[in-house]
C-alpha cells in the first residue's frame, strides 16, 4: 500500500517514518508538514493511505480528512483524546495517540490492509434483505446468506461490511440504510460504525459489547437505546 504522513512535527514524522520502512506491505511515498503540501501531492499521485495528524498549523487534519478522495484511507494520530468522536464521524481507519507503539501501529495497519483488500475484489450488492436473510447480488449469481450468520456489521465510508464466522462480505451501502431494513429485535445498532447481531453477544457492559473473540465499543448516543431494547424495558 502506497501511503504518506502528514504531520508539522519532526519527531512525530521521523517516528512513523521509522515504523513504515520496517513494515513488509507499506510502501512511503512521501512526509509532509502540512496539509496544503499533501493535497498538493495528492493531485498527482495516487495514495492509499494518510496517517495524519490532526492539530496542524493552518488547515486542521480533520479538515483536510473532509476533502481527499474517497478510495483514499486514513490513519489519525494525535497526542489529543478528544478528537476521537470526530475521527469516527469521518470514517477513519484508526486513531492512534502519540507516541504511536509498534503493537498500535500494527494492529491499524492490519486493519487497513484488509479493508483495502476488501475494495479491490469484485463488490457484491444487496438485493433484498428480509426477515431471515439478505440475497446479494455478485458476478451474476445471487448468493443467500442467513441472518444468522452475520456476526456483526460495520459501516466505513459508503460500504458496510457483513463479518460472517469465516468470511467478509463488502457492499455499496451505508450503515443507516441497511440497519433500517434488518430486523429490530436481533440487529442492534451500538455506535455510528457497528450493528450487532444479538445471538452473537456474549456479554456486555456500560461500554462494550462482547463478542466470542472481540469486544466493540458502545457509542453513548446509542447506549440508552441499546440498554432498553436489549433487556426489554420501555
Amino acid at each position: 500500500m502506497n501511503c504518506i504522513v502528514v504531520d508539522d512535527e519532526p519527531l512525530a514524522r521521523d517516528g512513523m517514518e521509522d515504523l513504515i520502512t520496517a513494515h513488509g506491505e507499506l510502501s512511503l511515498s512521501g512526509c509532509f508538514n502540512n496539509a496544503l503540501k499533501a493535497s498538493e501531492f495528492l493531485r498527482n499521485n495516487e495514495i492509499d493511505l494518510i496517517f495524519l495528524d490532526i492539530e496542524m498549523p493552518g488547515i486542521t487534519g480533520l479538515e483536510f480528512a473532509r476533502h481527499i478522495p474517497k478510495e483514499t484511507l486514513v490513519i489519525f494520530i494525535t497526542a489529543y483524546k478528544e478528537y476521537a468522536f470526530d475521527s469516527y464521524m469521518l470514517d477513519a481507519i484508526d486513531y492512534l495517540l502519540k507516541p504511536v507503539f509498534p503493537q498500535q501501529f500494527e494492529k491499524a495497519v492490519d486493519k487497513a490492509i484488509q479493508f483495502h483488500g476488501l475494495l479491490k475484489e469484485p463488490r457484491p450488492e444487496i438485493d433484498r434483505i428480509t426477515k431471515d436473510y439478505i440475497l446479494v447480488k455478485s458476478e451474476r449469481k445471487y448468493h443467500k446468506i442467513s441472518l444468522d450468520r452475520i456476526q456483526y456489521i460495520e459501516g466505513l465510508k459508503d460500504y458496510v461490511i457483513l463479518h460472517l464466522p469465516s468470511e467478509r462480505v463488502i457492499a455499496p451501502m451505508n450503515l443507516k440504510t441497511i440497519h433500517e431494513k434488518l430486523p429490530k429485535d436481533r440487529f442492534f445498532r451500538i455506535s455510528k460504525s457497528y450493528i450487532v447481531n444479538e445471538i452473537a453477544i456474549e456479554s456486555f457492559d456500560t461500554q462494550n459489547v462482547y463478542l466470542k473473540d472481540l469486544h466493540l465499543p458502545i457509542g453513548k448516543v446509542y447506549l440508552d437505546d441499546f440498554f432498553r431494547k436489549f433487556l426489554g424495558r420501555p
